[in-house]
């Protein structure tokens, strides 16, 4: 079986989400698998191409196999698309958006959502990237943290003087939403950034339970092997736009696609600026397919306006699908 999405203009701008790492759980699309068939195929689809216990892991953990990012990056990854066919089958058809956007590892979610890339070949390239940002992490361990309740400017300001004085890193990661940034980089310079930060008058600075400086330039090997691999794939013109997550800017052909990709691993996620973006380019609905309610969550925050809505379970596929029928 190859997962082959049909979508149908509708009504309404729509964007489609598709969340990052740290949205998994022991679970997810488990009920999905068992309401609608096509779930399930994608599933035994993603455990032929891994060769891997995928399902499983996702179903029924344990969780710290979940959270292994070599298992983790995949399993978010098949659980979106699985949540996507369910949509499919539910409707007959999917309703095209406007624009797709996906967080962090999301991205490469979104492109196989938007026919950029095959099913198959996404599968791979994400567990590639897990490995590979496993494997960098160990060799040059990093530290992540969220700061709350301080602006971009000053976070990054904060951070550029810290690098400076140490020759280390330290670096925005994520601006996932205003007042919510998380940073990224060595152990020593984040450490001090965090005092900084504090001192700067943020209400918390909480430390992540990660041992990888993810977006940041210590993931500088794993992005240069994983260029390598993107390169031995087949990358189309999506079907609507990408919010590509280092420029904040639509992204509408493979070239453009490519070069997002490479430079995804060691930039920021800007996630403010992609949003913000798809409200100003009209979009009236954000859907998250997916586990989890983290997106939708930032887009409140970023937004007040417009509609929410969260496809994760089979209810949540009949919910969103009562508006088209």
């Amino acid at each position: 079986m190859t997962v082959t999405l049909l979508y149908r203009e509708v009504a309404g701008p729509l964007l489609y989400m598709f969340p990052g790492q740290g949205s998994q759980q022991v679970g997810m699309a488990e009920e999905l698998a068992e309401v609608y068939p096509d779930a399930r195929a994608v599933f035994s689809e993603a455990d032929d191409v891994l060769d891997v216990a995928l399902s499983r892991i996702c179903f029924e953990g344990p969780e710290d196999l979940l959270t292994d990012t070599i298992n983790a990056q995949p399993a978010l990854f098949a659980s979106s698309m699985a949540a996507l066919c369910a949509i499919q089958a539910e409707l007959g058809y999917l309703p095209r958006p406007a624009l797709f956007a996906g967080h962090s590892m999301g991205e490469y979610t979104a492109l196989a959502a938007a026919g950029c890339i095959d099913f198959a070949d996404g599968l791979r390239l994400v567990r590639e990237r897990g490995r590979l940002m496993k494997e960098a992490g160990a060799k040059q361990p990093g530290r992540m943290a969220a700061v709350i309740g301080l602006s971009e400017e000053v976070v990054a300001q904060v951070c550029a003087e810290v690098a400076e004085a140490s020759g280390g890193v330290a670096q925005i990661a994520n601006d996932n939403c205003p007042g919510q940034i998380v940073v990224s980089g060595d152990e020593d310079s984040i450490a001090v950034a965090m005092s900084g930060l504090e001192k700067a008058g943020a209400r918390r600075v909480v430390p992540l339970a990660v041992s990888i400086a993810a977006h940041s330039p210590l993931m500088a090997p794993a992005s240069s092997q994983l260029e390598a691999t993107i390169e031995t794939v087949e990358v189309r013109d999506p079907l609507a736009p990408l919010i590509g997550n280092t420029s904040g800017r639509p992204l509408d052909n493979a070239g453009a696609i490519c070069q997002e990709l490479n430079a995804q691993l060691t930039g920021s996620v800007k996630w403010t600026a992609s949003m913000k973006y798809a409200v100003d380019a009209g979009v009236e609905t954000a859907v998250e397919i997916g586990p989890g309610s983290v997106l939708t969550g930032l887009m409140r925050r970023i937004d007040r306006k417009g509609k929410r809505a969260n496809v994760a379970d089979a209810a949540d596929v009949r919910k969103f699908c009562e508006q088209f029928a």
